[in-house]
């Protein structure tokens, strides 16, 4: 099928301006001056379907670098599934997922690589990769490390956190950063100081301070300054490139501003509830709340400034990209289940659906451009995940993976009307200007006009290569 959409302003990460573009089967054919014909054969008339775009942005669909559909976490399991949770994604632009495989202390890294493709295979409504979890660094997962490449898994993640779950130390750490560097993995890190927070929480706990408000106490940002100082140390030790997921304290931005203006390959990601929620509003909200709004690394204080910061980094690239790190529990039968003791409630929010929305209300008030949207939640992506060429582009061969974006349109996000599989909203009532109006992916439209015309199956596995943006 070809596909002629016309009228629009195409936007990259590097400019926009007025284009047709052409798609043929999955790919883009051509990227055209407007009203141009191609061999004296006027388009319009030839194609099998003119999408007009007038008054719209075109943009490159959404990579979310950042997922954990069905992740086994505190006695159950992320809400959204594959299926649900790759339909929300593409209600909301995103046209592809790179998720997260586990592997936990005494499994094989191979077993838990293919239970994630057992999950997701035939039931993605776009395109998905994987990152690899070792949560149990040992001579087994290190030499399993070797094949993931082979595998089109490139990035890899790590935790400082959860002690008896995830957690590596620094000896298994180093360890890990030496394999990596070898292979040309990229090292992904959760970088809080489980072992502190785990002491805070329970001394918590024993004060009778035990509602949601005091997750984000126990998770200080002193913690998570340090623990991302000590992966930058110890990655300049093995000389493996860094990424520091979901940034949410200023301090550990400064940490990684430090190690990028001297040379490393540092990198960060920061989350829409990072930009715009806070521990007073949010997880200080009457009662419990504030569950809703319990991840990790924690919302931060709003009278501290976390949330401008965190705009100013992206401004300057200090981070590098957005992702959401969706993790959604529902309220009842899930989040329920830390009533009485803040330590229980499964941390994770979900977001996956409105991520292209949030972040283009930044453009709307000036704190980013419009490519630099594009730049922050597809092309990066793309770049940093082994993907672009393919994906994060609108160009000739790449895959047609492309939002129609309307900026006169406007999304009230609210549980009545999301696509994802929660009880509840991390971001109910909030009004955002703009909205999707056409998401595509590799040449099928999957949502149009408030309509959704995806299936399960359509998304494919990808083989990832290396970062695109190590310098």
């Amino acid at each position: 099928m070809t596909t002629l959409i016309t009228g629009g302003t195409l936007v990259s990460a590097t400019g926009r301006g007025a284009a047709d573009v052409l798609v043929d089967g999955e790919r883009v054919a051509a990227v055209l001056a407007p009203g141009s014909t191609v061999l004296g054969v006027d388009l319009p008339a030839r194609v099998d379907r003119v999408i007009d775009a007038t008054g719209k942005y075109v943009i490159p669909g959404g990579v979310d670098a950042h997922t954990h559909m069905e992740l086994p976490f505190g006695g159950t399991a992320a809400s959204d599934t594959f299926e649900t949770g790759t339909r929300a994604a593409a209600w909301g632009g995103t046209t592809t997922i790179i998720d997260f495989a586990v592997q936990r202390a005494g499994e094989r890294v191979q077993d838990g690589l293919a239970a994630w493709h057992a999950k997701a295979a035939g039931n993605c409504a776009i395109d998905y990769a994987f990152h690899q979890i070792i949560g149990g660094v040992d001579d087994d997962s290190l030499k399993a490390m070797e094949g993931l490449v082979d595998e089109g898994i490139t990035s890899y993640k790590l935790f400082m956190a959860y002690p008896g779950v995830f957690y590596s130390d620094d000896a298994q750490i180093v360890r890990a950063m030496q394999k990596a560097a070898d292979l040309g993995l990229l090292t992904m890190m959760h970088a809080e100081n489980g072992p502190a927070i785990d002491v805070l929480a329970a001394q918590l706990v024993e004060a009778g301070k035990t509602a949601p408000y005091y997750h984000g106490v126990a998770r200080a940002w002193q913690l998570e300054e340090e623990a991302t100082h000590r992966a930058i140390m110890l990655a300049d030790l093995t000389r493996a490139p860094l990424y520091v997921v979901h940034v949410s304290a200023k301090q550990a931005v400064a940490q990684l501003a430090a190690a990028r203006d001297a040379g490393q390959n540092v990198f960060g990601e920061t989350c829409p509830q990072y930009l715009y929620l806070s521990l007073e509003e949010q997880l200080g909200a009457p009662g419990f709340e504030g569950a809703k709004w319990v991840c990790s690394t924690p919302l931060r204080s709003r009278a501290e400034g976390h949330q401008d910061h965190m705009w100013r980094a992206l401004r300057t690239n200090d981070l590098q990209m957005v992702s959401t790190d969706h993790c959604p529990f529902c309220m009842t039968g899930q989040k329920d289940l830390g009533l009485g003791d803040f330590r229980a409630i499964p941390n994770g929010i979900g977001s996956v659906e409105h991520r292209m929305d949030l972040l283009y209300q930044g453009v709307v008030t000036g704190q980013i451009t419009l490519e630099r949207w594009v730049e922050l939640t597809s092309t990066t992506p793309a770049r940093m995940f082994g993907l672009y060429g393919a994906k994060g582009v609108i160009a000739p061969g790449a895959d047609a993976d492309i939002v129609v974006y309307d900026p006169a349109g406007r999304t009230t996000i609210s549980a009545a009307t999301h696509h994802m599989s929660m009880d509840h909203s991390a971001w109910e009532g909030f009004e955002v200007d703009g909205a999707i109006d056409l998401v595509m992916s590799r040449g099928r439209v999957v949502v149009e006009g408030g309509a959704y015309h995806g299936r399960p199956g359509h998304g494919r596995y990808l083989k990832r290569g290396l970062s695109q943006y190590l310098v």
